[in-house]
């Protein structure tokens, strides 16, 4: 009797072990571009106020980044890069703080993916962000080289330059481009008979004109 009941809760122990919870691995610790950021750095709105010293350890603590949600540390973070990167004080628009603003907005979207993956509309705004600064990157490379250089160094950013673009011929291809020039042509011919009709309307309606003035004026 003792053996039968030994396999019957051994079986009942088995069949209730399939409906466990499974133990969920740890998450390891994401690094973030805000873990430089010390918590006793005020906020971006009190951090020029005259009277900020002279106020309570418990506001200072209040208004320092210990309390601040992650949208005002993200805020000095980009203001950090910005002042990397800006011409002068007053600069607030040029291509360096653009790509500045962007490279805050992409490691901050490359954190939120890294913790949910399967957020497609943030993965989709990141990269247009990338898509966006790429572009930015590609016109200072091509226009002001040496600030190129300077924030690619300033702000950690790797550009890698885009692949030559390569279309293999084949016959199909050929007779396509053909095709495609003569009915360029012709179009082109079309217009310029339209053209040259609408100019001799005017030379016809210009001449009428003087004789009109002519008659008048005898």
């Amino acid at each position: 009797n003792l053996y039968f009941l030994h396999q019957a809760c051994s079986a009942f122990i088995q069949a209730t072990r399939c409906y466990a919870r499974p133990v969920r691995r740890k998450r390891k610790d994401i690094p973030s571009q805000l873990d430089d950021l010390p918590p006793t750095m005020l906020k971006k709105d009190y951090a020029n106020v005259p009277i900020i010293n002279s106020v309570d350890d418990v506001v200072k603590r209040l208004l320092s980044l210990e309390m601040a949600s992650q949208k005002e540390k993200v805020k000095i973070k980009t203001q950090q890069l910005v002042e990397k990167v800006r011409r002068s004080p007053s600069d607030n628009g040029s291509f360096e703080v653009q790509v500045a603003i962007l490279t805050a907005k992409i490691r901050t979207y490359e954190e939120h993916l890294q913790r949910h993956p399967k957020d497609k509309s943030n993965r989709r705004c990141m990269l247009m962000a990338i898509d966006r600064r790429k572009k930015l990157l590609a016109y200072l490379r091509r226009v002001r080289y040496d600030t190129f250089e300077n924030t690619c160094k300033q702000l950690n950013i790797q550009y890698t330059l885009p692949p030559p673009y390569s279309r293999r011929v084949t016959k199909r291809w050929l007779v396509k481009k053909a095709f495609c020039l003569k009915v360029f042509q012709e179009v082109r011919k079309l217009k310029a008979q339209e053209r040259l009709k609408q100019r001799r309307e005017r030379q016809a309606r210009a001449s009428a004109a003087k004789e009109d003035e002519a008659q008048r004026e005898g």
